[in-house]
């Protein structure tokens, strides 16, 4: 089974996208206008219960997520390329890099899960587990990864978003997976020498220049750091523009 995908563009530098848990294939779809095809292919992916992949069967893991990559990779016969991973997103991405570290060329990792996972208090866990059967418990993750600073309007649109888009018990998995799912020890053993950019947005309560300094920037010798401006958790969403430039500006420089 290989899993579904939207591409954009059809140039010699291969990339493979990975969403996060509120997102699809088709989750950047804000910033594609400003995206480079002659330069890129991007392949942005659908993980199982998601977009074109509702109802497929899995164990919903990270290591699922990347492994599904690396056969998307294959079917496209990508011999390399590089992968921007957005939050669960970002943990799959470290999961792939330890699987085929030497047909990768560079990690974008934006407002990324790190590998050791993430640990939630007690009301704060309870509100991720009411997501995956709540939408409105969904557009409070939202309001609240976002610095509670956004239209209503749009917070609607995105929780919306987000309960059409992916199977409930998918999206229940996939929670316990990236927050409770921990491989720093060995990612810290590899230490991967691929460079990688840890892009976060200044209004990410959580997933903040502080966390990235303590788990990328640590674990990942050539990995630097850079915080978005008027952006919070979902950077494409809120500043697309400069998270298109940010990215290609990194995927451009030379290896």
């Amino acid at each position: 089974m290989i899993n579904t995908y939207h591409r954009v563009g059809h140039g010699p530098h291969a990339v493979i996208v990975l969403h996060g848990w509120f997102g699809d294939a088709h989750a950047f779809a804000p910033m594609e206008a400003a995206l480079d095809g002659g330069a890129f292919s991007y392949v942005f992916m659908d993980c199982r219960g998601y977009g074109g992949m509702r109802g497929a069967a899995g164990d919903y893991s990270l290591d699922e997520v990347a492994r599904d990559a690396l056969a998307l990779a294959d079917a496209l016969d990508f011999a390399t390329f590089s992968v921007v991973g957005h939050s669960m997103g970002g943990m799959a991405l470290e999961r792939l890099a330890l699987l085929a570290p030497l047909r990768l060329r560079k990690l974008v990792a934006v407002a990324p899960v790190p590998s050791c996972g993430v640990a939630l208090d007690g009301a704060a866990r309870q509100l991720f587990l009411d997501a995956s059967a709540n939408v409105d418990a969904r557009r409070a993750i939202i309001d609240r990864s976002t610095g509670g600073r956004l239209p209503a309007t749009w917070l609607d649109w995105k929780a919306q978003y987000s309960w059409e888009s992916s199977d409930q018990a998918a999206f229940a998995a996939y929670f316990l997976a990236w927050s409770g799912t921990d491989f720093s020890g060995e990612a810290m053993r590899a230490a991967c020498a691929l460079p990688l950019l840890a892009l976060v947005g200044e209004h990410d309560p959580r997933f903040d220049a502080d966390l990235m300094r303590r788990t990328y920037l640590a674990w990942y010798p050539q990995a630097r750091l850079e915080v978005l401006a008027n952006a919070g958790h979902y950077p494409m969403n809120e500043t697309p523009l400069a998270l298109a430039a940010s990215i290609e500006a990194f995927l451009t420089e030379k290896d």
